[in-house]
Parts: structure tokens; sequence; C-alpha cells
């Protein structure tokens, strides 16, 4: 009877409701012991908010707690209601999943001028497009000045990497593009009809989608991150400037703060495909059922033994979701990152449960610990204590990009450059990007050249040279990563030059190498 009894509940479709017994003090340990200022958490059984709230401070070194109403920036969580903005426009016939996008937003294009005419609005979404790995991510990493229209307008000047829909790379211009559309078919902007025609409908009060009203709400959190240590991501925790993250023309890839309250709402909103507590609908089921479809099939990269337990047998993109079978089990999620703030938002159809993990800090390993957790939790796994494996590998990954960071500074042997300085200061034009500028400050022994990225007012600072016609830059720390400047030298003249990031564990937004900068 007891084995039975055993497998009856093995088969069931939720072994467990209600968190973890000491789930409260579980996590309040791990927060301190891997040094977050703050954590929110939402926990959706059956369409009901078991769990919303707040762990530790808004901001290093203060008292002001994390409430269940704290604010979080989500990072790319953010496209699943994107998304989820332009379902409610199929419902209204204003556009369908298949139109092509030129036929909806006049102006649109690509590089290649076929699949300007071919692409559809769901290729927007799922990272077929032919473009590179995060390509254009510096017309908005860090803030830049651009507006949404002119970072979209760019677009057709960014080399494709692979044919049309024939692989996946991850982008977030293309949601860009979504944003610019959606104003286009509405005539309100992507911030406006995702507060009026989203949140607002799905009660989601507290979530903003534009930062003046997030910057007045004092019930937010503050971004940290590790940044003395040799590289970003080592080091002791800090506060960073909040105004200057994430550049407000990629809001549609990534640009919302949601609270732990909210992210009960959504989770249950998305459960139940659509449908309200009020019994209305922000969307459809026919339009859940395609958000959730997979579209692209995604690589599936090795893990390390200690993680094996967590590699997908299948892996795929679909509308602002991922996905994926974790141990026989079907799960839909995405994770977030933008500076100083990581989320992950995980959904488990076949159980009706739902949850989501936000912190304050890039400490990546505290989200996915705690999220296998509450998988092997709900599917009446044995406990593995993730956060451990997950802290391990983390530490090993920053030991070993560390130990790169350290080999790649001795081997480069620092000598004078190749031509007076005045030689190498000029103006530098990339395609998508626009205008980098090389000058030469200070005089004599003191003089030093300065590049300065225009359309990115916080990638400005010193270069210093680290070999013949190669420089290093040392931009403001906090504000973007370092990279490796080499200047193209043929017959006494500079004919332009190539960058790539400076750490290994630089985030592929951070795509120096993707500029073809030529002196002008």
């Amino acid at each position: 009877m007891k084995q039975f009894l055993i497998a009856l509940a093995l088969t069931s479709t939720s072994v467990y409701a209600a968190p973890p017994v000491d789930f409260d003090t579980r996590v309040e340990a791990l927060r301190n012991a891997v040094g977050v200022p703050g954590v929110g958490i939402a926990i959706v059984e059956k369409g009901q908010t078991v769990l919303a709230k707040g762990y530790g401070v808004k901001r290093l070194g203060g008292n002001d707690p994390v409430t269940p109403h704290t604010l979080f920036a989500t990072g790319s969580t953010g496209k699943a209601v994107t998304a989820a903005a332009l379902a409610t426009l199929v419902d209204q016939g204003k556009i369908d999943w298949d139109d092509k996008v030129i036929d909806r937003l006049p102006g649109f294009q690509m590089w290649d001028s076929w699949v300007t005419r071919e692409m559809t609005i769901r290729d927007l979404l799922v990272h077929r497009s032919g473009l590179g790995l995060g390509a254009g991510d510096l017309l908005f990493v860090p803030r830049s000045n651009l507006s949404r229209a002119e970072a979209v307008r760019r677009l057709r000047y960014i080399k494709p990497a692979t044919s049309f829909r024939s692989d996946y790379a991850y982008d977030n211009i293309l949601y860009m593009v979504a944003g610019q559309l959606i104003e286009t078919v509405t005539g309100q902007t992507w911030e406006a009809y995702v507060k009026d025609d989203v949140f607002k409908v799905a009660g989601m009060t507290d979530s903003v989608s534009d930062d003046p009203d997030r910057f007045a709400n004092p019930d937010r959190a503050q971004p940290h991150a590790r940044m003395n240590g040799g590289l970003r991501g080592a080091g002791d925790q800090e506060v960073l400037d909040e105004r200057d993250g994430l550049a407000r023309n990629a809001a549609p890839a990534g640009g919302l703060a949601v609270s732990p309250v909210d992210m009960g709402k959504w989770l249950a909103l998305q459960l139940a495909q659509g449908k309200l507590p009020s019994g209305g609908q922000l969307y459809g089921s026919a339009q859940a059922q395609q958000m959730w479809r997979p579209a692209t099939l995604m690589p599936i990269a090795p893990k390390p033994p200690e993680l094996a337990l967590t590699q997908p047998k299948f892996l795929s993109y679909a509308l602002g979701w991922h996905v994926q079978d974790y141990r026989g089990a079907k799960i839909l999620q995405h994770g977030g990152a933008v500076f100083g703030f990581q989320t992950m938002v995980v959904l488990m159809p076949e159980q009706d449960v739902g949850f989501a993990v936000e912190i304050n800090s890039e400490d990546g390993e505290l989200v996915q610990g705690l999220v296998y957790e509450l998988l092997d939790h709900y599917l009446g796994l044995p406990s593995q204590d993730w956060p451990a494996r997950f802290r391990a590998f983390k530490a090993k990954r920053v030991a070993d990009g560390l130990a790169a960071f350290k080999a790649k500074g001795a081997a480069s042997a620092k000598s004078n450059p190749s031509l007076p300085l005045a030689r190498y200061a000029g103006t530098y034009r990339d395609a998508w990007y626009g205008d980098v500028t090389v000058a030469v400050s200070g005089k004599g022994k003191t003089a030093r050249l300065t590049l300065d990225f225009t359309r990115t007012p916080r990638l400005k600072g010193p270069l210093e040279v680290f070999g013949p016609d190669v420089f290093r830059t040392r931009f403001p720390v906090g504000w973007g990563e370092d990279a490796v400047v080499t200047f193209e030298v043929k017959d006494g003249k500079v004919a332009g030059m190539k960058l790539v990031a400076y750490s290994p564990l630089a985030d592929f937004s951070f795509d120096y190498q993707d500029l073809d900068l030529r002196k002008i």
C-alpha cells in the first residue's frame, strides 16, 4: 500500500501545495550567505497567490525593508509582456502574428531587402532573424541618447550573421521594433499602451513601464553590483546609479519594474491563459496558446557535472518565453538581467504553479538556486541544495575569469605607440552605431588619448597603451565593460579601429566586436 501511495503521488499534477516548510528562513539564510541586499518572491498555485513577499533591504547600508509592493527592474522577463500587448491587438483584429512587419510599420528595413519583405510580427519575437547574438545592443547598453525610432531605423545597417530563419540567436533590438510597431498601430507609445491596456487591465497597480513613474515611487529597490574585485562580478557589493542602466529606447525588450504582488497577478494571468479574476480576458486562450507555442529550436549547451540535472532534453523559444523540460516536466521560463538587478519567472502549466524570484543585485546564483529548489519541491523530487551548486559554479567561473583577466594584462607587453598620439585622433564611424571620437588630452608627458562613444554618454574615458597601436579603455567603473582597441595602421596612416571586450565575463550586450569603425 505504501508503494502504491508513493506512485500515486508522483503521478499527480502537483505533489506539494504551498511553499516549502521554513521557506522564509531558507531565503533569508541564502540572502545573507550570498550577500544579496534585497529579494522579492511570488508563488502562485491554482490561480491563488500563496506567497508575495520581500526580504532584506532596498539599498545596501539602509534599513528600508523590501515589501511585497517594492518595485524591482525585471529585465528581459518583460519580453513576455510586450508579446501579451501584441496579443491584445491580435484579439482586437488590428494585427495578426503573421502580418508582414513592413505592412504595419512603414519604413521598417533590415539589411537584406528580401528579409525586410518577409519578416513577420512573429519573427520579431522568436530570435530567428539572422542577426547575431545581441546585435545592436550598444544602441542602448549602457544608457544611450538615441530615440527608439532612430535605433530602429539603424537596424538596416546591421549585417546578418546567418540566413533568415535558419538559426537561433538572442537579440533585443527586434523587441524594440515590436514596441515601435505598437505605437504605430495604436497611436500610443509602448509605455502608455502597456500601462493602460496591460497593467491596468490586469490589476497590476504597482508595476510601471516608464522610468519617471518608477523614480517617483519611494517603494523601489536600488541596483547593486560587485565592481572592485578585478572584473564585474567580483569584489564587494556596492550601490549603482539607478538612472544609468538600460536606455528607454529598449524598454520593450526589458524595461519594466514589477513588485512581488504584481508578479503574483502576472503568473496567475499566464497560467489562466489570459483570464482575469473578474471573469474577463486580457487576451484570449487562442493567443495564450500562440505565445506558448515553440517557434525556434535553441541549442542545448552541456552543463558541468554538478548542474547536469538542470540540462533540458528539449529547449525552444516561443513568444517571449523559453519552453523546455525539467526532469520530465514541461516548464516555461525567462530570465532578466539589467544593471544591478536579476529576475527569473517560471511557469509549470501541468502543475498549475508559477513563481518568480527578483533580486536587486547581479548575484544570479541565488536566483537560479531558489528556482531549482522550487521546481524540485513542486515535482516532489529530493532536495539537491541547488544554491550551493550554483554558488560553486559561479565562484569557479569568476576565478577562471580573473585568471584570464590577469594573464591578458601580463601578456600584453606595454610599449610606445608606433605613431604620435595626434595621428590616432579623429572621428571613426560605424554604419549602425554612428560616431566614436578619439582625442588627445594633456600635453607633453601627460598627453594621452581619450575615447568617446558619442551616443552612449557613459562610455567615455582615457585610453592606456596596451601594445603597439593597441590601447585599453578605462571607462568609469560601473558604466560599461572596458574594451581593447586596436588601431589599423597602414603606411603610417590610421584607417580604422577594432574593439573587443576586455573581460572574459563581459555580457554579450557589449558587442564591440560587431563594430567596423572607419576613420573619416
